[in-house]
């Protein structure tokens, strides 16, 4: 007897019992069948009914409105300044639109080089479709949507305010948003082609684990030397015609293309042309022939290297565990702690510098810190109009910045610290070792460079500012408090909300745990110069007066200032500590 032929989804021609096609061929499953794991997985999540999910919803979703608020205002309110002035205000907004661009090109390059390592040779899914009857075209384009949608959902978040305000400034009109998908689909697909065969071409040079390192520490120097290179090019200048030597030098300036070749240029011309009332096709024709270009010669690389690199990248990349002289070194200074004490912080200092992308992020806070002084330099407090009260409250308020930055690097490094024990935590919980010796390792091994980059930063600062020898002090101690406070929290709250299985420590920070780290530290921070704004005014108008100062209100603005920190670093611990020991061993 004849059995009829059964159809699978996804896959062209009918199917017989044994697997294989009716007319004799192998499956050759569609592109939307290769992307259907991925989409079932997402819905999966998304209807799964776990404790707390719709208040985490909520909670991201109303954080999330606030910040596009706040973009879409800003940039109205910047926008309406610029459409007010004569002759050059659209080339003002098209100067600015071109730089948000490039920054989001520069992005999307990074971030795309990095997650294609994980998509094209990293995935659990490849083992089976590499080894399957999967067309090598299907398989480049979905690891190539994948890889897009990975690396464009954050850049595609902050363009939505973007376009809205130029498209409500300049009334864009109904058409518009369609204007823009025809822009921005070609733009966000250009650096996802280029990002991938960037990596391809490295994973045949380097094994696949020696490949992640090297592309970690190349996107953190990019990215480090793009915020440098912005930062020192100045662009507020452009909103003060009256540093150029001549308007004609400021209008050629405006005229003049960003980055004429780049597809950010193309962009924003196609979009302040739609704004100003007229369609210019050379833009739009130039996007999307480079998009189809750059997809067909990445597929063509593909199917010449991509075998043999994800050949390489089955290799192993481990290494050999040495004590070199820096270990020996570390060993006799912690040596005084005892073996349990010492061994515990050797250990956090090894998990931190054997995963690059941990110890890369230094690379990019170091130029952070470097931006952060250069802004500080700049600073007008001087000439007229700057009294002896402004000059000596501008570094008051300048705690409130580095006590931001602090509590950044804390939900980056301190944060994540008992979720990356992972799967070991079981061995540390079962050995005699007392719980609270792991927690107050992870609290000092984050608290001690942290508290020596805070004193830096407000030394530096304050050298710049030339402070007097009180606010220096306040600043001094209101920092030492602050990062105590923070490392506290950041233990705390890392404790309570755990991501055992993160493998990504850089993903950790950003989930409901790290969000509500983040309000309490702007909370804490908050408290800190309120409580101290009213003896520092007192202070301050006393000695431009020349009376002397109401004791009683400074000891008691300071005294809760200090007790708010010693609170915020001491119950955190506690209920984390009664957390871990509630774990079964």
């Amino acid at each position: 007897m004849s059995s009829t032929p059964d159809f699978v989804p996804g896959v062209s021609g009918p199917v017989a019992s044994g697997g294989e096609r009716a007319d004799g061929g192998l499956p050759d499953p569609s592109l939307l069948h290769l992307l259907g794991p991925k989409w079932l997985t997402a819905r999966a999540r998304s209807l799964d009914d776990e404790r707390g999910r719709t208040a985490r919803w909520i909670v991201l979703g109303f954080f999330g409105l606030i910040f596009w608020a706040f973009i879409f205002g800003m940039l109205f309110r910047l926008l309406k300044y610029f459409k007010g002035v004569q002759e050059i205000g659209p080339f003002l907004s098209g100067k600015l639109l071109g730089l948000m661009l490039i920054g989001f090109f520069s992005i999307l390059l990074l971030s795309n080089v990095i997650t294609a390592l994980s998509s094209f040779f990293l995935a659990k899914d490849l083992d089976m479709l590499v080894a399957g009857p999967v067309d090598w075209l299907k398989l480049y384009g979905a690891k190539l949507l994948e890889t897009m949608l990975h690396s464009s959902w954050m850049v595609v978040l902050l363009a939505i305010p973007m376009f809205s305000a130029y498209g409500v400034v300049y009334h864009g009109g109904w058409y518009y948003p369609l204007a823009v998908l025809f822009v921005f689909l070609p733009f966000l697909a250009i650096p996802a082609v280029i990002g991938s065969a960037i990596t391809l071409l490295l994973v045949n040079i380097f094994p696949a684990q020696r490949t992640r390192d090297i592309l970690s520490v190349i996107a953190v120097l990019t990215a480090g030397g793009i915020v440098l290179l912005f930062r020192i090019v100045r662009p507020e200048r452009l909103a003060r015609p009256e540093g150029f030597r001549s308007l004609v030098d400021f209008v050629t300036v405006l005229r003049t293309p960003t980055s004429p070749f780049m597809p950010s240029e193309w962009a924003q011309r196609a979009i302040m042309a739609w704004l100003d009332g007229r369609i210019e096709p050379l833009p739009f024709y130039l996007l999307g022939t480079t998009a189809l270009a750059a997809v067909v010669l990445g597929a063509l690389l593909h199917r010449a290297l991509y075998d043999k690199g994800f050949s390489k990248a089955q290799e192993s990349g481990g290494r050999q565990a040495r004590t070199g002289v820096m270990g020996r070194a570390l060993h006799r200074l912690f040596s005084p702690l005892g073996v349990l004490r010492r061994e515990l912080i050797l250990k956090e200092l090894r998990l931190f510098f054997r995963d690059t992308t941990q110890w890369s992020q230094l690379i990019l806070l170091a130029v952070l810190v470097v931006v952060y002084v250069f802004n500080i330099k700049y600073l007008p407090l001087k000439g007229e109009g700057m009294t002896f009260f402004l000059v000596n409250i501008v570094p008051f308020l300048n705690l409130v910045l580095a006590g931001f930055v602090l509590a950044s690097i804390a939900a980056r490094f301190i944060f994540p610290g008992v979720s990356l024990e992972g799967r070991t935590l079981w061995l540390l919980r079962s050995s005699p070792m007392p719980v609270k010796e792991l927690l107050w390792a992870k609290f000092w091994v984050g608290t001690v460079p942290l508290l020596v980059l805070a004193l830096g930063i407000i030394g530096v600062t304050n050298y710049l500012l030339q402070v007097t020898a009180f606010m220096m002090a306040v600043s001094i101690l209101s920092i030492t408090l602050m990062t105590f406070a923070m490392a506290g929290l950041a233990i705390g709250f890392g404790t309570l909300y755990p991501q055992f299985e993160t493998e990504n420590a850089a993903q950790i920070p950003t989930s409901f745990g790290g969000l509500l780290f983040m309000m309490a530290a702007v909370a804490v921070i908050g408290g800190v110069v309120i409580l101290e704004a009213r003896p520092v005014y007192t202070y301050l108008s006393a000695r431009a007066y020349g009376m002397k100062p109401d004791l009683f209100e400074m000891v008691v603005g300071f005294g809760l200032a200090l007790l708010l920190c010693i609170t915020a670093t001491i119950v955190p611990i506690r209920i984390a500590l009664t957390r871990l020991e509630a774990v079964e061993r």
